[in-house]
């Protein structure tokens, strides 16, 4: 069993409670008065949204790669036990007859961490069995959350095993039947709030999801349920919720907020539409943003239409922060309009603001971390329980800019089981196809020690769920797809030296803020190298010079099997041909543990027996030195 001190039961920067701690995350209190003001005729309230998202199974402030309280060069803490601390804090700090508050997550929760994974696929959640997610948001008690994409990664019936145990509804109001066209989960929830004696406002809660879902598990929900667009969905619903007379909308919506799609023109709507929503989408009041990772304070935008603001918020990832929206409404009596049509008496928003206030300055709240420490010991045991051993130390950190062993490691692996599984189950022909893998450097910090390997080591270097496919491609394909994941680098002239930071991440139209690490796919071979030059000093399209499978130029009607991950071969990256091309092999065996399967049966990693060095970044044909 795993003796270390699992629990981070005290953060390294947390010893304040209550209002010193609300004051330390950076709250800014709003006056009372400011909500208790108004005349008889029109009283005045504020409702307080507090706001998560991108949980991503983070209950506790704990990184279970590395075995140790999380850290990161932002001083950043994690998880909802943190989160919960500070929601207490406020609930407890807005009292008072005219003050309303509600709690919403804008989706992800149950992906994400070993925790999360070893409720899905090692011991998977059922009658008996809760999710800790599903413990932890219970008891943070929420009225809604918003369907995240990645709740769909562990398929349908999963994630309905994981809503029948959560107490509040999952909202998801373009998650459709593909025949009816109606949401196959709630799409709101009404909520009526008390404001004052006697007096009510009702504010509906729309939750909308992503629609790259259609392709990143396309495996999953493929004929089952359809992800048309947000703005097309909120411009059904929100004149719904207004019908049944909410004063209010809020929406929570897993969308980022600058309008962006990684899946380019292969959908036609955006990945990032909450901007849009905004603007385009009449009557809604505030949006509680997810999905993009990026923390955004306080941000209004102006619907196009009625020229009035719409707050928008995102409080980063993984319970890093809490979202703060106050609405200070006003209720508007019984009147006559200008065209002399009878107006019934309703709330209006008259002002709103938000802030994101910091979980590091907080201890987690004792219940949560009481009520997971069972489920949380059960996965630090199973990550740390040791598989095999490694000849030597293999490191990550330099896989973006030359060919390493842990990632030949792991196209090995990928390519021998797609070789074996064609050969027994394939064609002829297919069984005869040169074996090709693809493969990311997901996690700079991921490293095998020399000696012994662990669950933890595995899970650290391939971070994702992805299943393994296999797919028919051309040499043509194979170069296209080189081109396309050589935009990963930035132009640069002569051999350097140059720094990481300098060639890698370029930004381009579809990554403006730079292309992520995990867009950058390198091609190994499996009986025979694929080797080639990324050609830095040439523009993106142009860079890969000498392709060549075994020695012998790669012909543009040369035939190979090419091992794929679920997320390429559905569309996600853009990729080409890959998402068109004629699969092989789909068994849908979860990569990381085809990984963990491998170390255990053959017990040795031994660079010796799968490693080359295949591609090279040179600058007009010499190679290029980085630091």
């Amino acid at each position: 069993m795993h003796t270390s001190v699992s629990t981070p039961a005290t953060s390294r920067r947390a010893v304040l409670g209550g209002a010193a701690a609300l004051a330390a995350a950076g709250y800014v209190a709003t006056p009372a008065s400011a909500s208790a003001r108004g005349g008889a005729h029109h009283p005045r309230g504020r409702i307080t949204v507090l706001g998560t998202t991108d949980l991503h199974g983070h209950v506790y402030n704990w990184d279970y790669f590395k075995d140790a309280e999380y850290d990161d060069r932002n001083s950043n803490d994690v998880g909802l036990a943190k989160v919960k601390t500070l929601i207490d804090a406020v609930r407890a700090e807005r009292t008072g007859a005219r003050q309303a508050m509600l709690t919403l997550d804008a989706g992800d929760t149950i992906q994400g961490t070993p925790l999360a994974y070893y409720y899905a696929r090692i011991d998977p959640i059922d009658d008996d069995t809760e999710h800790p997610m599903a413990t932890a948001m219970n008891l943070v008690g929420y009225d809604a959350a918003a369907l995240g994409n990645h709740e769909f990664n562990y398929g349908i019936p999963l994630l309905r095993t994981f809503e029948g145990q959560l107490n509040f509804p999952l909202l998801g109001a373009n998650a459709v039947d593909p025949a009816t066209k109606r949401p196959v989960f709630k799409p709101y929830v009404i909520k009526k709030l008390a404001i004052g004696k006697n007096r009510h406002v009702k504010v509906g809660i729309l939750g909308l999801t992503n629609p790259g879902i259609a392709i990143w598990d396309k495996a999953n929900v493929e004929g089952k349920v359809e992800f048309p667009g947000l703005v097309e969905q909120a411009k059904i619903f929100v004149p719904e919720l207004k019908k049944k007379g909410c004063d209010i909308v809020i929406v929570a919506a897993h969308s980022g907020a600058d309008t962006s799609s990684s899946y380019g023109d292969a959908l036609p709507y955006p990945e990032n539409a909450s901007t849009l929503l905004a603007e385009q989408v009449p009557h809604i009041d505030a949006i509680l943003v997810g999905h993009a990772h990026v923390e955004i304070a306080d941000r209004k935008v102006t619907n196009k239409k009625t020229g009035r603001e719409v707050l928008l918020c995102e409080p980063l990832y993984w319970g890093m922060r809490l979202a703060v929206m106050d609405l200070e409404i006003e209720h508007v009596p019984t009147h006559r309009g200008r065209n002399g049509h009878k107006v019934k008496a309703h709330w209006k928003v008259t002002g709103a603001t938000s802030q994101v206030l910091n979980s590091n300055t907080v201890d987690p709240d004792p219940e949560i971390a009481s009520a997971v420490q069972s489920a949380h010991d059960t996965v630090i045991d199973y990550v740390n329980s040791v598989i095999g051993t490694s000849t030597e130390e293999l490191s990550a950190a330099r896989a973006v800019v030359e060919d390493v062993p842990i990632i030949d490691f792991v196209n090995f692996v990928q390519a021998d089981a797609v070789k074996s599984a064609i050969a027994e189950t394939g064609s002829a022909a297919d069984a005869a196809l040169p074996v090709l893998s693809i493969a990311a450097p997901f996690n700079r910090e991921a490293t095998f020690p020399a000696g012994d390997v662990t669950v933890r080591d595995v899970a650290g270097l391939y971070i994702y769920d992805n299943t393994l496919l296999a797919v028919k491609v051309t040499g043509a394909d194979v170069k296209a797809y080189l081109e396309y994941s050589a935009r990963y680098f930035q132009q640069v002239s002569g051999t350097g030296p140059f720094t990481m930071d300098e060639v890698t991440n370029a930004k381009t139209d579809t990554a403006p803020n730079g292309t992520p690490d995990y867009n950058f796919d390198s091609v190994a071979g499996l009986d025979a190298p694929l080797t080639y030059d990324i050609d830095l000093a040439q523009p993106a399209g142009s860079r890969i010079t000498g392709l060549a499978y075994g020695g012998v130029e790669v012909l543009d009607d040369m035939e190979f099997a090419m091992a794929v991950n679920n997320y390429r071969q559905s569309g996600g990256g853009g990729f080409p041909a890959v998402s068109t091309a004629e699969v092989v092999y789909n068994a849908q065996v979860e990569i990381r543990q085809l990984i963990i399967d491998w170390v255990t049966d053959h017990g040795t990693i031994d660079p010796a027996d799968f490693a080359s060095v295949d591609w090279r970044l040179v600058s007009d044909g010499e190679p290029i030195t980085v630091s």
